[in-house]
């Protein structure tokens, strides 16, 4: 039996129970105990349907049986969505019916009372407007008007519906109630769908709306300056190629179209006349975008977190298990409000915002106001989200806030400093030598800094040696040298990013600016609702757009900040090693566009190398630098990147400052084995042959000895995320790293070792077998049988690398040092991530690891854990 609006009410204020003085029965009270009781399912989907979850038979009203469950109250909107989207039965639900309690009840709060109550309708009834079809008679059926209703005719009196109660004694869980879950009329037969051999032919065989998708892609496009009439026109070419519609999106009409175009123009962002008070009015109209508001008080100042649905699937399709990355000051001379924009990379490793976080440029390091926020709302959506490393560019950043609510790593890039650094120095200098000589001599300082060398008064010799230049230094004495400290403290305790992430960054920027600040009236960069206005709409677009395949249908209408591709970093990678020729201090890299010109790296290999290119002379760092060090670290001729030198680092500590706690260490040394497991699989994905190349490789003896092989390449944003402890951080000194000496190669070859706790390999399959067989046997004899029982039930455990060979772990009685048998040297990604410890555990000088400093997440990936 099919209940009437009128009908549900009633039946809904019957289940709530009677005021104080009338006793609620017990049938009433068991019911009750066995719905709160239930689980809360929360499926790990963008969308789920009423398939996904797992139902529950209740009893209900009048001896009847309803089937219910629980769900977070956060996540109806994308039930309601996937059970729109059904296959079998395309459709869309709307609200028929709601009623909400007001926030402020004087009345006592009752175990079944309901906050709001929701009836979810399928929009192919209740009513049905077929020939001999029943209406409602409250809802009058209109006679047809001269100009149709732009809703389309669709009532075919489906029974489909669901309620959804949100109870005062659990806010957070939304209780759905779905007994008519079949697509059909009140005789019991298919009214709409495939199954309905009416609907062939008509609209009714699909849903009786585009898609959200569909509309976001149409929105898109109106809003970058897409006439109507092309996008109407690709898409009945797209349908007649493939037959004819097949699907809701196929009936896309002109119509439709114009009145999203006509929507969009008449759209303002000034709301009122106060800049204030129009904010609000947005904030009260976006809610769906809203992850984060504060208004100006007394104690607290403005601050808003924009994030829309599609930002969202973003973040956790390329965020889950991988990095976040920051661009904190955008728009500080310029706007009202500096943005400060939440990236994540996609399959190309371009950079996309997945959130928009508007606030005065001093409230900048308040992130614990509205990180908790993001981060609950992507957990909410997917409770299988984590993060694997946060990319900051700002050494004030709250890394204490970053670390407790994502409970990942932190890194720094330091492409904020390059960028600077090198737009000035072409502006401020005019003499190319003396620029080089400059940037030479500024990259060294940073360089000495990371590796523990350096302090500030590398900088205070870098003023002294170039006097002459007063332009720049003037610059750089009153902007920069102010923050040194702060910058050199990060940078020696943190662990940095590589090149690939500093270019996806950059090109990120760049980008924002041609699409956001290119109005013409300059005076709107005082608004900030002009600023909301259009993140959320335009500048919007333009990100969406680039992750649409179907673009280049469009090219014909590309703008200067439409324009997108692959950013400089895998450009770089696609220019052949032939057309890079070095000398001396400088290379020559051939034009890719034009064969017969070059261009002229100075400083390859140097983290501040300075190219004469159009893309160099803005400050940014280009293609032709980026493969002129590449080269040049294959032949030698340059160290290893600052990241790389610091991600061994930090591996190298693991394993050479054992903490003195057994488990702390074995957990330890498990993840050192599995991040090596994760390199072998990605060399081997990459090169599709085992590797036999080193991780504990000294970074700073790369001009003395052999080439490394030309497969290292930063070539992914995950490689460094490491959170062991650094030389600086830990107060150590640093540990000494082994050469391929001769010595060491024999060594190698009869899997002998002396007494100072170097690696070892093994790599003869015969040691697994006798590990599992606990029989295990190293080179060391004098090995204790506890520490034999250990090794072997890490091996059990699975530390095993993907190319076969085996990662065993000798100790000296007499030292306490545990060996590693192998490790591998490549920048390739790595799942497993390290907690890093706190900045008071850091400061400990014991050179070790303790219980409360290493934070091991084994599942993050680490197979060997």
């Amino acid at each position: 039996m099919v209940l009437a609006p009128g009908q549900a009410q009633a039946r809904t204020r019957r289940l709530v129970p009677p005021p104080p003085g009338r006793r609620t029965t017990a049938r009433q009270m068991t019911r009750w105990d066995e719905i709160l009781t239930l689980p809360v399912q929360n499926p790990p989907t963008l969308e789920f349907s009423a398939a996904d979850i797992m139902w529950s038979m209740v009893e209900g009203w009048k001896d009847s049986m309803d089937r219910l469950a629980l769900i977070p109250y956060s996540r109806v909107n994308d039930f309601v969505r996937g059970e729109s989207n059904s296959k079998d039965c395309p459709t869309r639900f709307h609200v028929e019916a709601r009623r909400r309690r007001p926030p402020t009840m004087n009345c006592k709060p009752k175990v079944d009372g309901i906050l709001e109550y929701i009836l979810y309708w399928c929009s192919f009834g209740p009513d049905d407007h077929r020939k001999g079809g029943n209406l409602r008679p409250s809802r009058p059926f209109a006679e047809k008007r001269k100009t149709p209703a732009g809703r389309p005719n669709t009532k075919r009196g489906c029974v489909c519906h669901f309620i959804v109660k949100r109870l005062i004694a659990e806010p957070s869980v939304a209780l759905v109630i779905y007994n008519h879950n079949k697509h059909v009329d009140k005789k019991g037969m298919p009214c709409h769908g495939p199954m309905d051999k009416m609907a062939v032919g008509t609209k009714a065989m699909f849903a009786p709306y585009i898609s959200d998708e569909l509309r976001l892609q149409v929105m898109s496009l109106l809003y970058v300056g897409i006439p109507v009439e092309t996008i109407m026109q690709r898409h009945t070419e797209m349908v007649e190629k493939q037959g004819g519609p097949s699907n809701r999106d196929d009936l896309l009409t002109h119509r439709y179209v114009r009145r999203l175009e006509r929507k969009i123009r008449r759209s303002v962002y000034d709301l009122d006349d106060d800049d204030a008070t129009s904010i609000a009015i947005w904030v009260e109209n976006h809610q769906d975008c809203v992850f984060f508001y504060e208004d100006f008080s007394d104690t607290d100042t403005f601050v808003l977190g924009i994030q829309t649905d599609w930002q969202l699937q973003q973040m956790i399709q390329f965020g889950s298990h991988s990095l976040l990355a920051s661009d904190s000051k955008f728009g500080t001379n310029k706007l009202k409000y500096p943005v400060h924009s939440i990236l994540v990379f996609d399959q190309q490793k371009n950079a996309i915002p997945i959130a928009w976080i508007i606030t005065p440029n001093f409230a900048h390091g308040e992130m614990y106001k509205w990180m908790g926020a993001l981060y609950d709302r992507a957990h909410t959506k997917d409770p299988t989200w984590q993060l694997g490393g946060f990319i900051i560019d700002d050494p004030l950043a709250d890394v204490r806030t970053i670390r407790e609510v994502f409970q990942c790593p932190v890194l720094i890039s330091l492409w904020r400093i390059r960028h600077a650094w090198h737009k000035n120095l072409v502006n401020k200098c005019s003499d190319v030598e003396k620029r080089s000589a400059m940037a030479k001599c500024l990259g060294d300082a940073i360089s000495s800094i990371c590796r523990g060398n350096g302090d500030v008064e590398l900088f205070e010799a870098f003023l002294q040696d170039f006097v002459d230049c007063a332009g720049f230094l003037d610059y750089f004495k009153a902007l920069w040298f102010p923050r040194l400290g702060a910058w050199i403290t990060v940078l020696k305790a943190t662990p940095l990013a590589t090149a690939e992430v500093a270019s996806a960054i950059e090109s990120y920027h760049h980008l924002l600016k041609l699409r956001l600040l290119n109005e013409a009236d300059e005076s709107v960069y005082w608004r900030a609702d002009w600023l909301v206005h259009k993140l959320g709409t335009k500048v919007h677009s333009y990100y969406w757009l680039d992750e649409y395949s179907g673009k280049d249908s469009f090219s014909r209408y590309w703008r200067s900040e439409w324009s997108s591709g692959p950013n400089p970093w895998h450009q770089g990678l696609q220019i052949p090693n032939s057309d890079v020729v070095i000398e001396g201090n400088c290379a020559r890299v051939t034009s890719q566009k034009n064969k017969e010109k070059c261009h002229v790296v100075l400083n390859p290999g140097s983290e501040f190398a300075l190219c004469d290119c159009s893309w160099s002379k803005k400050g940014n760092l280009c293609k032709h630098a980026i493969k002129s060090t590449k080269v040049c670290r294959d032949k030698g001729l340059a160290p290893p990147s600052l990241a790389l030198f610091r991600y061994y680092q930090a591996l190298a500590n693991l394993v050479h400052c054992p903490p003195s706690d057994t488990v702390i260490s074995d957990h330890a040394m498990a993840v050192a084995v599995s991040v090596k497991t994760q390199l072998d699989a990605v060399i081997c994905a990459t090169n599709g042959s085992s590797s036999n190349r080193r991780v504990f490789w000294d970074p700073q003896s790369a001009t003395a000895s052999k080439p490394r092989e030309s497969e290292i390449e930063e070539t992914n944003t995950g490689n460094v995320v490491c959170a062991s402890q650094t030389k600086a951080a830990s107060g150590g000194e640093e540990v000494p790293i082994n050469q391929d000496s001769p010595a060491l190669k024999k060594r190698k070859s009869e899997n002998a070792y002396g007494d100072n706790g170097d690696v070892s390999i093994y790599q003869d399959s015969l040691t697994r077998k006798k590990r599992k067989s606990r029989e295990a046997s190293n080179d060391d004899e004098d090995a204790s049988t506890e520490e034999d029982s250990q090794a072997y039930k890490r091996s059990e455990s699975g530390e095993a690398s993907a190319d076969g060979e085996e990662v065993s772990i000798d100790y000296n009685s007499d030292r306490g040092k545990r060996k590693p048998r192998k490790a591998s040297d490549d920048e390739g990604t790595s799942a497993t991530q390290i907690a890093q410890p706190s900045e008071t555990e850091s400061s400990q000088a014991t050179g070790g690891l303790n219980a409360s400093s290493v934070k091991v997440r084994l599942a993050e990936g680490a197979s060997g854990t």
